[in-house]
This record gives structure tokens, sequence and C-alpha cells, in this order.
């Protein structure tokens, strides 16, 4: 089993400059390499009988690959001696990170989803580098030994578990400092636990993730998003319009940058332990979580523009969706449901299932009758049992009743070619 601690750092200034060198130096040579990897691309991928005529023949070479680029940093340290300071781990890992990004851009990755273009890193997006091997004793008290950089202070708040090694170590440059992330290794615990867990009615419970209530469980319990981006969206635009008066280059843009980063830092962070604090919550109630397979991305799109007889654009209601789109990012319902509450479930040996949301907001949740309603109407009135219950409720009972296929419902429109703001 594989587990990741994150520590922060406390560097002193020799320590600081060093990785930043490291760092800066690590992204001219990830773009060196990421040019010559595109640079064949676009000049010898085609084959030879589908190139065209009026294009000069390049000459040919062999292509750029991991190992290849590899061995390309011995005579980079005798050509650049500066780069002799850095770590071998290092270097290499600068290259395995350019062979992943390329390889998900041409092939994809193991479920063949493919990535977009990779770019050139700026000086603000390479922040991260990592050891792929560290000693296992490599902590000492309240300090860290990494090769090369020394005995660095750090705030261990959390103890190495029992029966853990230490793996790899990654160094991140964030907005309050740097931080190192532990990967720990424990080959004794498996990584997915096998879970023979039956769903009944009475150890399952269903939710429904939205913007008026983030979650609201099959139970009646309701969460309210607490909206920290909403809550903090004001300071963020005085300290972006004080940031677009600086001149570009000047210390107080410099300084007013870091505030933003440090605000949507904290920002980010909040969210993320809202979503630990829910999912603590959720686990506890129950041994089988329903959710909805929800296609969030596709629920974040943008409105397809509408056009008259003439050519001119219509109106598409696209600044109201746009205002919803902020909304979702706000609220971090897709990294809730994929990625933060199977985690949870999964350390406690508990058990999220995904269910299909096909009209899990149309139909009533006592008798299965269609309650056809639009986004504005929050609540399920049903003409036909009587029930009247909050929409999110009634939601929330249907996906517990749809995934222990108590409910089946076999008149539910598809979501292909409906709007996405059913979903909520």
């Amino acid at each position: 089993m594989l587990l990741a601690y994150q520590y922060k750092l406390l560097p002193n200034n020799q320590q600081k400059q060093r990785m930043s060198k490291w760092l800066d130096m690590l992204r001219y040579q990830y773009n060196y390499l990421l040019a010559d990897r595109f640079d064949w691309w676009q000049n010898n991928r085609c084959p030879i009988n589908a190139c065209p005529l009026i294009t000069s023949i390049p000459e040919p070479r062999e292509q750029p690959e991991y190992y290849g680029q590899k061995r390309s940093l011995v005579q980079l340290k005798k050509d650049r001696p500066w780069y002799q300071d850095i770590h071998a781990h290092v270097l290499q890992e600068m290259v395995k990170r350019v062979d992943l990004a390329f390889k998900r851009f041409i092939k994809g990755d193991a479920n063949g989803k493919r990535s977009g273009k990779p770019r050139f890193k700026s000086q603000n997006r390479y922040r991260t580098f990592a050891y792929q091997e560290v000693k296992p004793d490599c902590i000492q008290g309240n300090k860290i030994q990494l090769p090369k950089l020394g005995l660095i202070k750090f705030i261990y708040h959390r103890p190495i578990p029992d029966g853990f090694k230490i793996k790899r170590a990654s160094i991140t440059k964030k907005a309050d400092g740097y931080y190192v992330t532990l990967t720990l290794e424990d080959k004794s615990v498996p990584d997915v636990p096998t879970l023979d867990i039956k769903p009944t009615e009475k150890n399952s419970i269903g939710i429904d993730a939205g913007l008026e209530y983030f979650v609201a469980c099959s139970d009646g319990a309701m969460i309210n998003p607490p909206k920290f981006y909403r809550q903090s969206e004001e300071k963020l635009v005085k300290l972006q319009q004080k940031q677009q008066a600086r001149p570009k280059g000047s210390k107080a843009r410099r300084k007013l940058n870091q505030q933003l980063a440090k605000l949507h830092q904290k920002i980010a962070r909040q969210r993320k332990q809202f979503h630990f604090e829910v999912a603590d919550k959720l686990v506890d109630k129950a041994d089988v979580i329903f959710v909805e397979d929800l296609k969030v991305a596709n629920m974040m799109r943008r409105n397809k523009p509408k056009q008259d007889e003439n050519g001119n654009y219509l109106p598409n209601n696209q600044s109201s969706k746009s205002g919803l789109n902020k909304s979702f990012a706000d609220a971090g319902i897709s990294g809730f449901l994929n990625e933060i509450l199977p985690y949870k479930a999964a350390k406690a040996g508990k058990k999220v299932i995904k269910v299909n949301p096909a009209g899990t907001s149309q139909h009533c949740s006592n008798c299965l009758a269609k309650v056809p309603k639009d986004l504005s109407d929050r609540w399920n009135i049903c003409s036909n049992c009587g029930t009247f219950l909050p929409r999110d409720w009634n939601s929330a009972i249907l996906i517990k009743k749809v995934g222990l296929d108590i409910g089946l419902l076999k008149n539910a429109n598809s979501r292909k070619g409906r709007r996405s703001s059913h979903c909520s």
C-alpha cells in the first residue's frame, strides 16, 4: 500500500536559494527536451508516401525517447558544469516528466484518454522536483536529510506509521513556502482492499450533490455549501485591481501576486478541509454510499451559440451559465465525489457505488411516477401520490432505490441531448 504524507519545510536562506536555482535549471532543460520531441514529431512523424511534395524532406534522425534523453544528461553535465550541482535522481525524474507528458498527448493514459498538448513551463509553472529514492532513515528528529541539500528543518506534525518505509520524496514550492511530500510503502497491506459488503436498506445511504445543498442525504440530512470562493471574491477583486494598476515587473506587483496566490491557496485549503469533514460524516452514517455518476466537466461546458436566419447571433444565456459554472467550481463536486469520498470510504472499510443519474431528479421517490421539473423548481410535488419533498432530498431517496434495484426508472430520459442544468 502506498501513502503520501506532506510536511512543511523550514529551510534557511541558502537552502531556499539553492532549491529555487534547481527549479530554474530543471525548467530550462525540461523545455529543451520537450522542444526536441516536438521538433521530431512535426518533421519526422509522417510516412514517406504521405509527405507533401512542396515540403522539404527533413534529415532523418532517431526519435527522442526516455532512455536516449536520459543518456543525454551525461553530456549536459560536461557542457554545462553547473548542472552537476543537481542530484542525478532529480535530473532523471525531470526527463521522466517529459516522457510522461508527451506519451499522454500522443497515446493517452492507461484508459486511452489523451491529454492536451504539453506546454512549455514558465517560471511559475515548474514548482516541483523529486528524488526517486531517499534513505529510510532520512528523518532525524525535526529535520530531514535530502541529498545535496543537507538537513532541512520541517514541521513533523504526523509520524510515519509503523511498517511503512519512505520510498520517494518530492519538493514543491507553494505560495507560502516549500513542502516535502513523502511516498510511504507497506507491501504487507494491499493497495485496494477487497470489500465484500452487500448493500441493504439498513446499511446504505443515497446522497445527491448539488449547489443549493452541497449534499442531501436519503435520511433527510442536508449540508449547505460554504461557498468559500464567493466569500473571498470581493477581496480577490480588490487585490486584482491593485495588481493590474502596478507596472509589470515592479516589486509592488510581485508582492500583490504573492498575496493573491496565498488567498487562492487559503480558499482551496478551506474547500478541501470541508470536503474531508463531510466525507467523515457520510462514512459514519452507512457502510455503502450511493452517489450519482456525474460528468461535472460536461455540466460546466459553454452554451452553444445561436444564430437566426441572417446569421446574426442570438442571446444564449451564457452570462447566466457563467455564474452557474463558477458555483460548480466553488463547490468542487467532482473532486469530492471522485476522489475524497472514495478515499475516505476505502480507508474506513466502506464502499462507494456510482449509479446512473438519468431521471433521478424527474421522478417521484415514493411512487416512481414522472414529475417533470425545471431547474428553478426546488420541490417535488407529485400529483399521483401527493408526495411533497424538497427536490434534492427526493433525488437522494431515488439514488438509493436505484442503487438497491428497488426502483427502476424505465421511463427516464437519457442525459444525452438534455441540458446539463438538470443534474443539480
